[in-house]
């Protein structure tokens, strides 16, 4: 019977249950898109097996991995982390041997992997291009189709980069540039790799590597698995087998989905947290127009109890016909934004959105949950207070306890407030603890809803409320601040949540640009490679070495583990050769900048938070997993957007499987028009791309919350329809009351973005803070001020059209 009603009810009453619809629509669609990204990355394969032809692959570990003990009085929990490597460290001749002669073992072939770039050949989207001796060739998917194997200085390439056999190209490495003919095409391949084969007996010139990177085995017949892997991990070495002979492969040849899973978990916390927050105000706000049939329904009999099964039914049916849509949407939102993330570099080029049919329930039942959640919570005081003080509160604003409400408020701003005072910003957490610390400001805002936007409302009114029209305008926003509320509130939630996201990447970008223009000022040149991801060093040296260079600096980008209590984390870091006068300043606040193959440099906040100081030696893991004890020689302030750590060049470029040179900063002005070089600012694609994917997140929660605000405005505009029509049967004309609601609209707007602005300030204020000692509102007073007139005007015109299409003759309530 309750469901009949419930049916019945919807149906005679569809103009009423359309925001809701709406609402959870967006909801549903976009919480199923978000976990079907978030999902896909997280069961990604590592992409295809270049060793698929083979039993078993011995390399060594391509991740650090640290073991801890914690004593938990009654029992003792082991911990194991693990932290993926970029590089591959070579095997000795000694257990290349002795994988030989292991029991069960039958051929052995050496596999030598090293990044390679090809001059003026276009590479399909982010491929890795990967050399290898010819003699691993028979190993991998691919096969000769054109040509014959390489010789000395010729290489054999894959056909899809569109080479003919005969043609020359030029050839980087770590160890030089060189150019090479292609002697052979060869077929097939794995995705998100091109293959360049050269001469076996040129392999350790070209790649610089003194043995291989991984050694590819066949078992012989009748041999055990289980029993040649048993007896190859005794040799302490990797071992790869199965599915995971893909992990034995080059780490930069096979795709990475770590920072993909930050971005995509943090893509979801973004889209939900807005989701369920203006899911929930809809509701509330819906219910809250519906105190007079509810008054009216109690009067007439109806239990609380009634009510609420009623509320719940209506509301639970309005969102199921509403997630039948919304989640092939949700699909299509997957695809739109996976696409779009490709196209910046954020995720492999590989990754494909994968649809789930339990991450689509889990969306449907959430939004479900959510509304059923704000319907009972909305409904709980509405239905239990008595029938003639609900009708009282249709024309007055209620005065319930206000306790809860001030009790929920301060525990979630303690919560904000321990976020930003405690949480060390300034490091890889600040971005995200900076959006906890605005959502959990923002609930307590919404919390403490009729109290902080009464108080708002009070004094923004009187400011606003000029002439006769805002005198009642102001009048009636501060009797109805209730209805503010519900108006303001999603309002108030678009300007904080993308304020805060975009100031917070702008004032990183001003930082980290003001460190890069004091790091760079003694240099009077930057010289960067033209045709190539970086020059050799013994080609940086060269040019350093030019008569007319008074000083040089050698920069070669890299990573380094550093154990962090037990979790291994990897830093940005670079290798530094200095030569002459000073052409780089890092900033140093402590020590001297004299970096040796036994030393290291590290940022302020590295050496805050680790407690180092110069004389210490700590251990560092090098990009292919050698372990390095170095010492402390100084600390330096000038390290965004160039690395936490400062190593020397040459023992960066001997570990690292690129190795090569990313600038060279001059003293001087030399010729070098014999070097494959340019001059230039260069630099900062990478940073860049991570800007646009942040602005592509703040993009798709702005378009969420933008068509929020006007579902919310156009229901509390809707619900006025019998007030209206009793103001024009007082007398007041069309004109009269669309200046009142424009007054009143503006009003509105201007309450949401002073709290916008109070939230954003706190927390983009104590963000900047942490980054560099400076208070800042916001970095870019264009984007910012053009944020706080893009909401202002969304709000005005969302309250503006509801209300024009309400207050016409035909859409009036006959009033008898």
């Amino acid at each position: 019977m309750m469901v009949k009603l419930a049916v019945t009810s919807v149906r005679r009453r569809i103009g009423a249950f359309v925001g809701t619809f709406l609402t959870a629509f967006l909801a549903v669609a976009l919480i199923s898109g978000s976990g079907l990204l978030l999902y896909s990355v997280l069961t990604a394969g590592p992409g295809g097996d270049r060793f698929a032809g083979v039993d078993v692959v011995v390399a060594a570990e391509r991740s650090v991995e640290l073991t801890t003990e914690v004593d938990k009085g009654d029992k003792v929990k082991v911990k194991t982390k693990t932290e993926r490597l970029i590089g591959a460290a070579v095997l000795s001749r000694e257990v290349v041997g002795l994988v030989a002669a292991a029991p069960g073992v039958g051929e052995v072939v050496e596999d030598v992997a090293f990044p390679v770039a090809l001059a003026g050949v276009r590479v399909p989207e982010r491929a890795a291009v990967v050399g290898h001796g010819w003699v691993s060739a028979p190993l991998t998917p691919y096969v000769l189709r054109e040509g014959v194997a390489p010789a000395d200085g010729e290489v054999v390439v894959g056909a899809e980069l569109g080479l003919v056999v005969g043609q020359k190209v030029g050839m980087t490495t770590k160890t030089g540039t060189r150019e090479v003919r292609v002697s052979g095409l060869v077929d097939g391949g794995v995705p998100g790799q091109v293959a360049v084969f050269v001469a076996d007996r040129q392999v350790a010139e070209w790649s610089g590597l003194g043995g291989p990177t991984a050694v590819a085995v066949r078992l012989v017949a009748g041999a055990e698995l289980g029993d040649v892997v048993g007896a190859l991990e005794e040799l302490g070495v990797g071992v790869f087998s199965g599915a995971d002979k893909v992990d034995g492969d080059l780490p930069g040849a096979v795709p990475d989905y770590i920072g993909a899973i930050s971005i995509f978990g943090f893509v979801l916390g973004i889209t939900g947290f807005a989701a369920v927050f203006v899911l929930t105000g809809t509701v509330s706000l819906a219910v809250r127009q519906r105190l007079r049939e509810l008054a009216l329904l109690r009067t007439a009999g109806a239990t609380p109890r009634q009510l609420r099964r009623l509320l719940g039914t209506e509301i639970a049916l309005v969102t199921v016909v509403a997630t039948v849509p919304a989640l092939p949407v949700g699909v299509v939102v997957a695809q739109v934004v996976a696409g779009r993330f490709r196209e910046l570099g954020a995720v492999p080029a590989q990754f494909e959105v994968a649809v789930n049919v339990l991450v689509l329930l889990a969306a449907a039942v959430v939004g479900l949950v959510v509304t059923l959640v704000a319907t009972s919570v909305a409904a709980r005081r509405a239905v239990r207070i008595s029938p003639t003080q609900a009708l009282r509160e249709t024309v007055t604003a209620g005065r319930g306890s206000r306790v809860p409400r001030v009790v929920a408020a301060v525990v979630l701003a303690a919560g904000a407030v321990a976020v930003l005072a405690l949480v060390p910003l300034g490091g890889p957490l600040g971005m995200g603890m900076g959006f906890v610390s605005c959502a959990l400001l923002l609930c307590a805002v919404a919390a403490l809803g009729p109290v902080v936007v009464g108080a708002v409302t009070a004094v923004v009114s009187r400011a606003v409320g000029l002439g006769v029209v805002g005198r009642v305008a102001g009048a009636m926003t501060r009797v109805e601040s209730r209805r503010v509320v519900g108006v303001a509130i999603p309002l108030t939630l678009m300007f904080a949540i993308n304020a805060t996201m975009l100031s917070n990447g702008d004032v990183l970008g001003v930082v980290t640009a003001e460190q890069e223009a004091a790091r760079t000022a003694p240099a009077t040149l930057r010289v960067a490679a033209t045709n190539a991801p970086g020059l050799p060093l013994v080609t940086a040296e060269r040019v350093a070495a030019l008569p007319e260079v008074t000083g040089s600096a050698l920069t070669v980008g890299t990573r380094v583990v550093v154990d962090q209590e037990g979790k291994p984390e990897d830093y940005p870091a670079q290798g530094l050769r200095l030569a002459g006068e000073s052409a780089l300043d890092l900033g140093v606040v402590e020590g001297e900048l004299g970096i040796s193959r036994d030393s290291v440099a590290v940022s302020g906040p590295l050496a805050e938070q680790r407690g180092w100081a110069v004389g210490d030696r700590p251990s560092f893991w090098l990009a292919d997993g050698t372990r390095v004890t170095l010492v402390v020689v100084a600390v330096f302030s000038h390290w965004r957007g160039f690395g936490d750590l400062v190593l020397d060049a040459g023992l960066v470029a001997a570990h690292d499987p690129r190795g090569l040179v990313g600038a060279v900063y001059l003293r001087g002005e030399p010729d070098l028009s014999g070097f494959p070089v340019a001059v230039g600012s260069g630099g900062g694609g990478l940073e860049e791309n991570q800007q646009a994917a942040w602005e592509l997140m703040v993009a798709v929660s702005l378009g969420f919350t933008a068509i929020a605000v006007v579902n919310t405005f156009a229901i509390a505009t809707g619900a006025r329809r019998r007030e209206f029509g009793e103001l024009r049967l007082a007398g007041a004309t069309s004109r009269q009351l669309h200046r009142l609601l424009d007054r009143e609209a503006l009003i509105t707007v201007v309450v949401a973005l002073v709290l916008g602005c109070a939230v954003s300030g706190v927390v983009v204020g104590a963000f900047s803070v942490a980054q560099d000692g400076q208070w800042r509102l916001f970095a870019d007073p264009v984007r910012y001020f053009g944020m706080v007139a893009g909401v202002g005007l969304l709000g005005l015109v969302a309250g503006a059209v509801p209300a024009r299409v309400v207050v016409r003759r035909r859409a009036l309530p006959q009033l008898g």
